[in-house]
């Protein structure tokens, strides 16, 4: 039958508790020290003396309301109320009954109506083994030691099961979830079910505990047996070597240095046998050195410290404005790039990836010519980054102990050059220039740049053996950017890995911007002169570009500013001037005649001449192609050609012959004569794909008698068929020819796309003729066009003038490696 408890009233007010449940028939003493809970306790003295003690669903909750709290608590009787000095209060209660909560009132305290549960009574075997299996179970759990000798034994004296596993409850670290269960089992049959299943959790919980506790005391006793022995073995190292403390130490001082880096186990195993091996021997033993040199090499490598990187976008774009002019295609793939890694860490961040995602993305490789800022904006990629810089210079390493350092079993061995560079940077995350990548080399001693492939794989350089060290180092956090002048002689399976990013060469506008802002003050500085003492005119400066460099960047342009702040130095220091304005006709005095005079256009339209265009790693020009046609037979090609110039010259001339019926040309003349071609500036070799279209042009003049007109230059190849294919190189090749004051340039109609990198002012002032056929081209190059062409002439040869006797004189400038 269920116990009645008559006297409990109805409504009562209420104290909540946070973290705790009471049971019945337990005396316990409460601290309070809310407003709400103050008010409860008085209003309970100052009544019937009952008040019920429930617990918080969430204890930082600080004013709770009726839905704060469970809805089945304790009611009990106060026994005894103290206020203390400091306003709280503390209550001493006796607990009656479990009683549930049909509604919570709030006034100045919270008040509650309450029904009192019925406790089922039951006996039998069942509740028998019930209670006796709890005995067994707590005693085995109260050996574990959690408890206080006082609480075991008051629980071991109760007979009622259902009392046991009460205080069982309340006693044990039990979450306050199950403790707040075990209350609202109204069965003793089921309180016991659910006790057990507490403690057999708690069994299990203490024998982890106990084997963890038998681990660290192991742990503890292996360490404490290592440095008495070795103690013992400094101690014997003392009496046989007659060494002093200092030497004892000295592997001691490796060994705590060693374990303050936190390396990886499988790492810091391999580095403890070489301490090991160190405090065993006599400190002047070779192999001794060798170790010494070893440890302090680990020791000073940054296993684990980085830089954290500054990833705000506007800033770096801010830093690359004010470190480089132009160059705007790669400042916004510099810029991309660092958006991603910003998006990246910031999902990392939200736990959306793992952190090793962060630092993964394409190695990014410069390409371009010398003196374009290849280098320097690495540096400033660097600098906006807030990362440590390194550099290293691959240009004729030839050993592949360069990059993965050299075995220890080699006299002077060291580490390889990443290793090195690391180690100088401080940090695991540096930006690191591979510069000059396409010098590296191969001999006997291995290949460099197959051991690259290892370094600037995302997925294998996380695990990097140097030779020397031995053991694995993480390069996925370093930042890797690679240079080179000539993309095509870096190894395919080493290009595969990265993004060209390709630097093209200033135009002159460019170089003239970049002497003002950036080599004009850095020459003044370096030459001791104040801005005031020397000025450049944009004249002057604009044909020191012109006239005496010859070049795609600025390195040379910088040296030629250089020797004019030299020599007006020297007049300031002999007091001769004061201040000088350096002007265009002035450069003379300083530097000596021109060296440079860029090609110029014809005067006149000429027969047999025409203008093409050429590209080389110092910018872009034009070029003449001048025919011959006189007695004999054959072709004779001079001027130094190369091997494609020479098929083209050979596909004009058939393209003439497939075609001399629709152009008016005698077969007998053409069959009888010697064609002659001719490239000027024949002591310089000429090489490339791109002169088929000036070589029809020069050659059908020739043949027909037509003119070609000297305002307009071409680039382009030619087939056999007709077709005028693509080319690469027009920006510089535009360039050039713009120096050379040519209105009109004929281009391969797929080349269009190349037409946006050029400035807009010089698009505007220039002329652009896409061509698809070499007919089109004849149309615009020759005087009169297509339809001079295939009108019909004079049956009798044209008179063709000697194009060398009627060419005017022109100072050819001196270039190398021109590619047409």
């Amino acid at each position: 039958m269920p116990t009645e408890h008559p006297n409990l009233p109805k409504n009562i007010p209420v104290c909540p508790v946070r973290g705790s449940v009471i049971y019945p028939t337990m005396v316990q003493h409460i601290d309070a020290s809310r407003a709400l809970s103050i008010g409860a306790i008085e209003a309970a003295m100052s009544g019937e003396k009952v008040i019920l003690i429930v617990s918080q669903r969430d204890k930082d909750v600080d004013d709770p309301k009726g839905s704060d709290l469970y809805d089945v608590g304790t009611a009990c009787n106060v026994l005894r109320v103290r206020k203390n000095p400091d306003g709280t209060v503390q209550m001493l209660v006796s607990a009656v009954a479990r009683v549930r909560v049909s509604a919570y009132t709030r006034g100045d305290y919270l008040r509650a109506d309450i029904e009192a549960l019925p406790e089922g009574k039951s006996g039998g075997v069942e509740l028998q083994a019930l209670a006796r299996e709890l005995r067994e179970k707590f005693d085995t759990v109260a050996s574990g030691g959690r408890l206080n000798a006082e609480s075991v034994q008051t629980i071991q004296s109760k007979e009622d099961p259902g009392e046991m596993a009460d205080h069982i409850a309340f006693n044990l670290d039990f979450k306050l979830e199950d403790k707040q269960a075990l209350l609202e089992i109204d069965s003793v049959e089921g309180r016991l079910r659910k006790i057990l299943t507490l403690l057999d959790t708690e069994q299990e919980v203490q024998a982890v505990q106990a084997k963890i506790r038998a681990q660290v005391k192991e742990e503890i006793d292996k360490n404490q047996r290592e440095y008495y022995l070795r103690e013992q073995m400094k101690v014997i190292q003392k009496e046989l070597n007659g060494s002093d403390d200092e030497d004892g130490d000295e592997a001691e001082a490796f060994r705590a240095k060693i374990d303050a880096l936190d390396l990886k186990p499988e790492v810091k195993k391999d580095i403890d046998r070489e301490v090991n091996r160190l405090s065993r021997m006599h400190p002047d033993a070779a192999e001794a050195s060798v170790i010494r040199t070893y440890l302090t090499w680990v020791t000073e490598l940054p296993w684990n410290t980085r830089s954290e990187d500054r990833l705000d976008v506007g800033e770096a774009a801010q830093v690359l404005d004010e470190d480089h002019y132009g160059l705007e295609k790669v400042k916004d793939r510099v810029l991309e790039f660092l958006a991603v890694r910003r998006l990246r860490k910031e999902r990392a961040e939200r736990g959306e990836i793992s952190a090793d995602e962060v630092n993964k993305g394409p190695i990014l490789v410069f390409t371009g010519p010398p003196g374009v800022g290849k280098t320097s904006i690495a540096q400033s990629i660097a600098k906006a980054l807030g990362r440590k810089y390194v550099r290293i210079a691959l240009g004729g390493a030839r050993d592949e102990s360069d990059i993965r350092g050299h075995r220890r079993t080699y006299i002077g061995a060291m580490p390889g050059r990443l290793i090195q560079g690391i180690r100088t940077a401080g940090t695991k995350n540096p930006v690191v220039l591979l510069d000059e990548i396409d010098k590296l080399g191969s001999s006997y001693q291995g290949d460099p740049s197959s051991a690259l492939l290892e370094v600037l794989d995302p997925s294998q350089n996380q695990h990097f053996t140097d030779h020397y060290l031995g053991v694995a180092f993480d390069l996925s956090e370093v930042m890797f950017i690679a240079t080179a002048n000539y993309p095509e002689q870096i190894p395919a399976a080493l290009m595969d890995r990265m993004e060209v990013i390709d630097f093209s060469s200033y135009i002159e506008q460019e170089k003239l911007e970049i002497a003002k802002r950036y080599l004009l003050p850095r020459q003044l500085t370096q030459n001791g002169l104040k801005p005031n003492q020397i000025s450049f005119t944009d004249a002057s400066l604009e044909k020191l570009i012109s006239n005496y460099t010859r070049e795609a960047g600025v390195r040379n342009l910088e040296r030629e500013i250089g020797t004019v702040a030299r020599k007006v130095a020297r007049r300031i220091a002999t007091a001769e001037v004061k201040r000088v304005k350096v002007t265009d006709k002035e450069l003379d005095r300083y530097l000596g005649q021109a060296r440079h005079t860029p090609e110029s256009e014809n005067k006149e339209d000429m027969v047999g001449v025409s203008t093409g265009m050429f590209y080389t790693p110092v910018g872009g020009d034009i070029l003449f192609v001048e025919t011959s046609i006189m007695p004999g037979k054959g072709l004779v090609l001079t001027g130094q050609l190369g091997d494609v110039m020479k098929e083209s010259a050979r596909a004009a001339l058939t393209y003439a012959k497939s075609n001399a019926e629709r152009f008016h040309i005698d077969k007998d003349r053409l069959d009888n004569s010697e064609i002659h071609v001719h490239v000027p500036a024949g002591a310089i070799p000429k090489e490339g794909p791109s002169a088929g279209g000036a070589m029809a042009t020069s050659l059908i003049s020739a043949l027909t008698g037509i003119p070609a007109r000297h305002d307009v230059a071409m680039t382009g190849e030619m087939t056999l068929t007709g077709r005028y294919l693509p080319i690469g190189g027009l920006k510089e090749k535009v360039l050039g020819a713009r120096r050379a004051g040519i209105k009109h340039i004929i281009m391969p109609k797929a080349n269009e796309a190349d037409l946006r990198d050029i400035p807009a002012h010089l698009r505007a002032s220039m002329s652009f003729h896409p061509c698809e056929t070499v007919d089109q081209v004849l149309d615009v190059a020759l005087v009169g066009g297509l339809k001079a062409l295939e009108t019909p002439r004079d049956g009798s040869a044209p008179a063709v003038p000697t194009p060398g006797a009627e060419a005017p004189k022109r100072r050819n400038s001196r270039r190398t490696g021109a590619s047409a």
